[in-house]
């Protein structure tokens, strides 16, 4: 059997967690993966996975394995794209996720605008509230607004949203408070059921009252409009409404924050051209002088425990 193909099972093995995962995605069988995965035991002279019906493991040697391994094949990764990467088409299935309120005309015409650029990519977009693990889901690529992206991935800074607490005209005049209203005091909350309590600082008020939990952009969106409350969104979603009326800002003490958007992928020492165009092409399309000005912040929430995470400056960064 192939030596190389069993280092990559090895590892696609202990990055998925799943002989069948690992299989799917180098597209063998798993009964294949799996006399891969014994033959590089064989030669290694030592088992590499600790194994049960639920769970596997790397051993203390697999463990040690792996990062030679995973070193070893970066390396490889390395010298094949650097070869390819000039005549390099951007083609292939990008699978990303990112948040729902990314279901906004501004975004959809930003996907459309790249699809033209790119039409050999097909992008297949998961719209969730969640922080997915991007290996063991398959996934190329998240779009995720934080001040602290996850420390053990790359994260590169595409632009910075602005959020507003916003209500409709309609509702204040009901509940007496004037549009430019600077607290929550005796108000109606639509609270994200996704965000903990102390993310919420904004929105605490000793008199609010919660009136609705949601864990999706779009029905708070549509709630606030109908008068059943104040709720923080991003300008994305409410910029028409405000510019036109239908919704009122509230300039509440403490605003609520505006929030860095992160391209977050999976540590690799090559990008493959179909998600380097996709990140270039969104910071290219919503970056700008707020980025720049984040940028400071945005180094300093990737570095945990003196180390640092997988920010790359681009050019005109440093």
């Amino acid at each position: 059997m192939d030596r190389l193909t069993g280092l990559r099972v090895f590892r696609e093995i202990v990055e998925t967690g799943s002989f069948s995962r690992a299989a799917e995605r180098l597209g063998l069988s798993a009964p294949m993966a799996s006399k891969h995965l014994a033959q590089l035991e064989s030669r290694a002279g030592a088992r590499l996975l600790n194994r049960s019906s639920r769970h596997l493991s790397p051993t203390e040697a697999g463990e040690l394995y792996y990062a030679q391994c995973r070193q070893a094949l970066d390396i490889l990764d390395a010298a094949d794209a650097a070869i390819q990467r000039d005549a390099a088409t951007p083609r292939g299935r990008l699978k990303l996720t990112a948040p729902d309120w990314c279901a906004n005309p501004r975004f959809a015409q930003a996907l459309a605008d790249y699809r033209d650029a790119f039409p050999e990519v097909i992008v297949d977009l998961r719209l969730e509230n969640r922080k997915v693990d991007l290996v063991t889901e398959g996934l190329d690529l998240a779009l995720r607004a934080s001040l602290d992206p996850a420390p053990t991935l790359f994260a590169r800074l595409l632009c910075v949203v602005p959020f507003h607490a916003v209500a409709s005209p309609d509702y204040l005049a009901r509940v007496g408070v004037a549009a430019d209203a600077t607290r929550l005091a005796g108000l109606d909350l639509i609270v994200p059921s996704y965000l903990s309590p102390e993310k919420l600082a904004h929105m605490r008020a000793a008199t609010a009252r919660t009136a609705m939990r949601s864990d999706n952009s779009a029905l708070t969106y549509q709630a606030v409009l109908a008068g059943i409350g104040v709720a923080v969104l991003p300008d994305w979603i409410v910029a028409d409404d405000i510019a036109s009326g239908r919704l009122k800002v509230l300039r509440i003490n403490p605003a609520p924050p505006d929030i860095p958007l992160h391209a977050v992928y999976v540590s690799r020492r090559q990008v493959a051209p179909k998600l380097r165009s996709f990140i270039d092409f969104f910071a290219r399309r919503f970056g700008g002088e707020e980025r720049r000005a984040l940028l400071p912040q945005a180094r300093a929430s990737n570095v945990s425990g003196g180390r640092r995470s997988g920010y790359e400056p681009q050019p005109g960064e440093e």
